[in-house]
């Protein structure tokens, strides 16, 4: 597996907090090194701050990185934060659930895409008929007949 793979999604700022600590390189001392603001550089580390490509080819020049790996990575963790929007948005009606049928999680913990399968056996096997309809309408009758 290449390391990229490995990476996908993580925050350009966490690969160079790691980076850094590896190299026992102080963000201060590297951040004032290619005329950078040590906040600037600081606030990536801690992710509150997005990676530019500026700043990308600063760094990987400096620290002797492949060029645009930071920038990768920030592509990456950008299409995982918006997948995850998608999915939060993506959701059947919650009202029409029983706290109690999923009584191991809450409603707002669950990947409505990811787990699907698990979600579709719960609500058919203990789901009242409000529950069951509403999966159905929210997943379609292909889904549920596929899983049979």
């Amino acid at each position: 597996m290449e390391t990229l793979d490995l990476l996908k999604g993580l925050h350009p700022g966490t690969y160079l907090a790691s980076e850094l600590q590896k190299r026992k390189i102080k963000a201060g001392q590297l951040a004032l090194s290619i005329g950078e603001y040590p906040q600037t550089l600081s606030a990536i580390l801690k992710g509150r701050r997005h990676m530019n490509t500026p700043l990308s080819l600063k760094l990987e020049h400096q620290l002797k990185l492949p060029e645009g790996l930071l920038m990768t990575l920030q592509v990456f963790y950008e299409i995982k934060k918006e997948k995850e929007t998608i999915s939060k948005k993506n959701q059947p009606d919650l009202s029409k659930f029983r706290k109690g049928i999923f009584w191991d999680t809450t409603l707002e913990n669950i990947d409505w895409v990811t787990q699907r399968r698990a979600v579709i056996e719960r609500i058919m096997q203990r789901g009242n008929n409000q529950e069951q309809e509403e999966i159905k309408r929210f997943y379609g009758l292909n889904d549920l007949d596929q899983l049979k």
